[in-house]
């Protein structure tokens, strides 16, 4: 979408007050980047916060609103969309956010309809059966945004690889609000955790979040973690290509969200009675040690060769 500049200014703001109040550590670690990635950033955030809101019929991630009707909120999210992409104006400001990112960055529809496909999961009242399960959504939640959160960053969208360790980065936040959320999400009617994990502890259908459970709860949290570390490390490997604010600003994230499942392991049985997070101040140590890990640059990987990619999440690919 070609936009004037008092336009395009107009939603550049529109998205610094949405990110503002949507996601506080995203906020935090855009300020990282340099200037015109950051409002570009901020302009692909604010499609995605409206896409989540349209589809929970939800104000800014708030209280969950009435979930009947959905697939037409679904296909009101597609059709604006498909117009954003087209370069008409859709009406929103949020979806003509998107028109501008994508018309500067090369986003192309296929990336936002991998996106889309999570919101279609809930929608669906869908629940993961195996861990392969979880991570599909996993990937469409976030891995699908941590790619186009790449290209805005400059990486080129036929680089696959790069693309597939970004998304190894969105697993890892998603899986870490798993791991952070599962008694809040129990109490709107949802679950992330695999059901054939919930078989193995043994535990009753919809009794997972009970306290004779909090023992077996806390092992797949630490299950969770170990998947968040895996993908947190494969992540690494893409960052290192980066120009050095991109790398500090993911570095910077991947380390406050990995904090919060690794503050969810240690805090075992007692990690849902209240809600796990970090701090401003450790927030800004975070950013002071991946401010020398990007200059560095010379973070640790995996430990064994990564095999997997976008193609492993991706049903039917």
């Amino acid at each position: 979408m070609k936009v004037d500049a008092a336009h395009r200014e107009a939603l550049v703001q529109h998205a610094r007050r949405t990110i503002k109040v949507g996601s506080q550590s995203f906020s935090a670690a855009s300020r990282l980047f340099d200037e015109e990635t950051r409002e570009r950033a901020w302009l692909l955030y604010a499609w995605c916060r409206q896409c989540d809101d349209i589809a929970d019929n939800q104000v800014m991630g708030g209280e969950l609103g009435d979930q009947s009707d959905l697939e037409s909120r679904l296909n009101l999210i597609r059709k604006l969309t498909a117009k954003a992409f087209a370069g008409e104006p859709t009406g929103d400001p949020a979806f003509d956010a998107l028109g501008v990112v994508a018309e500067e960055c090369g986003l192309t529809p296929a990336m936002a309809e991998d996106v889309i496909a999570g919101f279609a999961l809930d929608a669906e009242d869908w629940r993961p059966r195996s861990e392969g399960d979880m991570l599909r959504y996993c990937f469409h939640v976030a891995g699908a945004v941590g790619v186009m959160m790449a290209v805005v960053m400059g990486v080129d969208p036929e680089d696959q690889d790069t693309l597939d360790r970004a998304n190894d980065l969105g697993l890892a936040f998603q899986l870490s609000n798993i791991a952070r959320d599962i008694v809040e999400d129990d109490a709107v009617g949802r679950c992330y955790l695999p059901m054939i994990w919930l078989v193995e502890q043994d535990i009753e259908p919809g009794q997972h979040t009970k306290p004779h459970h909090r023992k077996e709860l806390a092992d797949m949290a630490k299950r969770l973690v170990e998947l968040v570390e895996k993908h947190e490390a494969a992540a690494r490997v893409g960052a290192a290509r980066l120009p050095f604010r991109s790398r500090w600003a993911v570095l910077s994230a991947a380390r406050i969200y990995g904090a919060i499942g690794r503050k969810v392991r240690k805090r075992g049985t007692e990690a849902w009675n209240s809600r796990t997070y970090v701090p401003r101040w450790e927030k800004a140590w975070h950013g002071a040690r991946a401010f020398l890990s990007a200059a560095i640059n010379r973070e640790k990987h995996p430990d064994g060769e990564i095999t997997w990619g976008i193609k492993d999440f991706r049903p039917n690919a």
